[in-house]
């Protein structure tokens, strides 16, 4: 059985009118057009739903009893309809965020997208990347912010900014005081010392890792922090040195309570990464989804960054 709205809309024009003519008119249909639908959808049902005298044509009890849920469900896919073709967005989003993203990043975007849009609601997640692209994958959240590599075959990845890692330390720590005195640092100075790193599963430290691999071998002299604010408060008593986004460390660098170590001098150093947009690709994206995701690509830096 399939039930068609052009035959509940039928079915309801005509018992309220009484006549097939007025019922017609009222909903831009031929009478011969009303007349089969109205029939496929007695046949449908399996029952008469009007008493026929003539041109007369009246509900009978089945049919009396059927009206009111015919014209609830019309009423409901008015509202859908009007939902659908509004200019204004309505809805909840479940947004994830990596770590350096959801710290620093999205709330502002968040708040900007909230002032246009105030009938949303955003339910954004921060946790690491690894822990944001599982719950992508298992449409636990509409969207994910990542700073790490997903090569998972169901995730839909688009670059959205560009980013830069930074070494950094205390401003009384050993090496930024040999920079101070315009003496380059060294693979050896790195090795030496004691890092704070983020977790594993983090995209900061998988970019750290890979970058750093042919340098240094930090598992001996490691103390791993989930929380980039922990990672900084460390640093700055002088404990070790670290490796953060410069988005979470731009407010102590303009302040000088750390200090960027240029390590420039070690070739191949790469600590340049991407940020990434993540969605599933077995979810059709509504159309709150894809504004919101026009307003994050609006926020990207890929053009200055080329």
């Amino acid at each position: 059985m399939r039930i068609t709205l052009k035959q509940l809309r039928v079915f309801a024009a005509v018992a309220q009118s009484e006549n097939m003519t007025q019922a017609a008119d009222s909903i831009a249909l031929t009478q011969s057009a009303m007349s089969m639908a109205l029939k496929e959808f007695e046949s449908q049902l399996n029952t008469p739903l009007f008493h026929r005298h003539g041109k007369r044509i009246k509900l009978n009890p089945v049919g009396h009893n059927l009206l009111p849920k015919v014209l609830q469900l019309l009423q409901l896919a008015e509202e859908i309809e009007r939902m659908a073709t509004s200019d204004e967005l309505a809805g909840q989003l479940r947004i994830g965020a990596s770590s350096t993203i959801g710290n620093y990043l999205a709330p502002s975007i968040i708040a900007q997208f909230l002032l246009d849009y105030p009938d949303i609601d955003i339910d954004l997640k921060v946790g690491n990347t690894q822990q944001i692209i599982a719950d992508v994958s298992h449409l636990r959240l509409d969207m994910g912010l990542i700073e790490g590599l997903c090569d998972i075959p169901q995730i839909e990845r688009t670059v959205w900014r560009h980013d830069e890692l930074r070494i950094f330390a205390a401003a009384n720590h050993p090496l930024a005081q040999k920079q101070a005195n315009n003496d380059e640092i060294t693979a050896a100075d790195l090795a030496a010392c004691r890092w704070i790193l983020r977790e594993t599963g983090s995209g900061t430290r998988e970019i750290f890792t890979n970058a750093t691999h042919r340098y240094l071998n930090t598992s001996e002299k490691l103390l791993e922090l989930g929380n980039s604010e922990a990672i900084k408060q460390a640093v700055k008593t002088g404990f070790g040195i670290s490796c953060l986004s410069e988005l979470a460390i731009a407010s102590e660098l303009r302040h000088g309570e750390l200090v960027a170590l240029d390590v420039s001098g070690l070739k191949d150093l790469d600590l340049h990464r991407q940020l990434f947009i993540i969605k599933n690709r077995s979810q059709v994206m509504s159309r709150l989804e894809q504004t919101f995701e026009h307003k994050l690509l609006e926020h990207g830096n890929l053009d200055e960054s080329a």
